[in-house]
């Protein structure tokens, strides 16, 4: 999420990038350094600009490997809440597709995909009957969008929704930063009998461009442990609170 600020703004620094993702400065630095170090940006004095403009690379290739060990607990924690037999809609997202490759260990399974990349990781896989939403695929993150999607998924029913989000916020709720995203994952939510949310720590207090539904739309979060942590993320605990008095069951790996 840093990264694609960075790429949308231009040049930002550390204090405007704390404050638009709800986490510590110090949080912020330690996001910029891994990130030049892949050459994903340049640090400046105070800041960051991108070295590149934002394209297809910049999307779902760039944030694949970023908190990768962190991503595969939650992806673990989520596959272990899906029992066998069960109807799985899997939302897009670098996340989700660390939970593809667990449901593998819950077959069998019927899953509906959102993403190409969820679909290569479940092909072919014994006890997987595997459904590939139609759509429109956005370009650099390979996402299923658009009215071709969205009228798919309104003629099924699905036991649960594994959906990923661009940010969760106390007041706003469930948030994303691309329309078309948004506008899937709140026809999923309709379509399923139980959502649960995965993201990591960073996602928490952050309020992206569109609203996707109250925190109350969910059954469960999936978070990591970090997330209880003030000094690193200011706003964690406030909204795991709000997540919790909403009725949201918050799981922490």
């Amino acid at each position: 999420m840093t990264l694609r600020l960075v790429q949308n703004a231009g040049k930002l620094s550390v204090s405007e990038l704390a404050e638009r993702l709800g986490v510590s400065e110090m949080t912020v630095r330690r996001d910029l350094n891994a990130l030049e170090s892949q050459g994903l940006l340049r640090r400046v004095h105070g800041g960051a600009v991108p070295v590149r403009a934002r394209d297809e690379g910049g999307g779902f290739l760039a944030r694949r490997d970023w908190q990768a060990a962190t991503k595969d607990r939650l992806g673990e924690v989520v596959a272990a809440m899906i029992e066998p037999g069960t109807r799985v809609l899997l939302d897009a997202g670098t996340t989700t597709v660390h939970v593809a490759e667990h449901l593998v260990e819950r077959a069998p399974l019927t899953v509906a995909v959102l993403s190409l990349q969820a679909a290569q990781v479940l092909a072919d896989k014994p006890g997987i009957e595997l459904l590939v939403v139609g759509g429109r695929s956005r370009p650099g993150e390979r996402s299923l969008v658009g009215p071709l999607a969205t009228s798919t998924l309104e003629s099924l029913s699905f036991d649960c929704f594994v959906m990923s989000i661009g940010g969760v916020h106390a007041e706003r709720g469930w948030t994303e930063f691309s329309l078309d995203d948004a506008a899937v994952k709140q026809v999923g939510l309709v379509q399923a009998a139980r959502a649960v949310v995965v993201a990591d720590a960073t996602k928490l207090g952050v309020r992206a461009f569109s609203r996707v539904a109250p925190l109350s739309a969910a059954g469960a979060f999936v978070t990591d442990a970090a997330a209880e942590d003030a000094q690193t993320h200011p706003n964690g605990p406030q909204t795991l609170q709000a997540l919790r008095e909403s009725g949201v069951e918050v799981h922490l790996a």
